[in-house]
């Protein structure tokens, strides 16, 4: 696989001519064989360092990620644009996640998307040596870590894939969060053959943060609301006060709902 063929693969699939900041070095380090740990930001674009390397090589690319409606998300649209791909989860059958696996062995899929909880399940480690797997991706990676915010110990499962699969297969761990502690864990719980970190900036240039003290919140709140063209989110700290602040929101002429 070289820099030039992933080109193509993007052009020809996601329409871009060109990569953005730190995705071209993330997926240059992956086809180089090297387990890479990326830090990006949400929105930088993390699913094409996995996706794109993917569709340039032969095999399959193993994606884990705890979030069943986002690994359904990006599997419709792969399969929307021709890519085969298919993912396993809790709410499938055992004979829906046989036939799934059945299906990668020999239906020429190119993406299995899964959770970290399936690694343990004895129908997945009967199959998987038998994967032509190019690469392992693995989202939201700050979740191997105790350090993290959202800790998940299924996730110290993934390691032993690495007990699974051919010696060679990259590991490619990926999140928008890590402090120096979580990095540690990250390249020690997934058994980083090397501490290879890429990274890029977290500065978002389209957002701005303004703190404003003032005596009647409400009253600014609607104030500001009224003199804003287009939507907004706002947050507060309970589910009751969702509900109170959109209620006086709405008695103030404002079309709002809360969630």
């Amino acid at each position: 696989m070289d820099i030039q063929n992933c080109r193509q693969v993007l052009t020809k699939y996601w329409g871009y001519s060109s990569f953005r900041p730190l995705q071209e070095d993330i997926i240059q380090s992956v086809a180089d064989g090297r387990d890479t740990l990326g830090l990006m930001p949400t929105g930088g674009g993390k699913s094409l360092t996995f996706q794109v390397p993917a569709m340039a090589s032969d095999g399959i690319c193993l994606v884990i990620t705890p979030l069943i409606a986002l690994m359904k998300d990006q599997v419709a649209r792969l399969n929307s644009m021709e890519i085969r791909s298919v993912a396993i989860h809790s709410g499938m059958t055992g004979e829906e996640i046989e036939i799934a696996l059945e299906n990668c062995l020999y239906g020429d899929y190119k993406f299995l998307y899964m959770s970290p909880e399936r690694i343990a399940t004895r129908l997945f480690r009967a199959k998987a040596p038998r994967f032509n797997v190019s690469l392992v991706a693995i989202d939201e990676a700050h979740c191997i870590s105790q350090w993290g915010y959202d800790f998940r110990p299924s996730y110290l499962k993934i390691r032993e894939l690495r007990d699974l699969l051919r010696e060679d297969v990259p590991f490619l761990a990926l999140t928008a969060s890590a402090t120096l502690p979580v990095i540690d864990d990250i390249v020690s719980n997934l058994g980083f053959r090397e501490r290879n970190v890429l990274r890029t900036s977290f500065e978002r240039k389209n957002i701005s943060y303004l703190v404003r003290k003032v005596e009647d919140k409400k009253g600014y709140l609607i104030s500001t609301l009224k003199s804003v063209k287009g939507s907004g989110i706002i947050y507060v700290r309970s589910r009751k006060k969702t509900r109170e602040l959109s209620e006086m929101l709405v008695n103030s002429g404002i079309s709002t709902d809360y969630y």
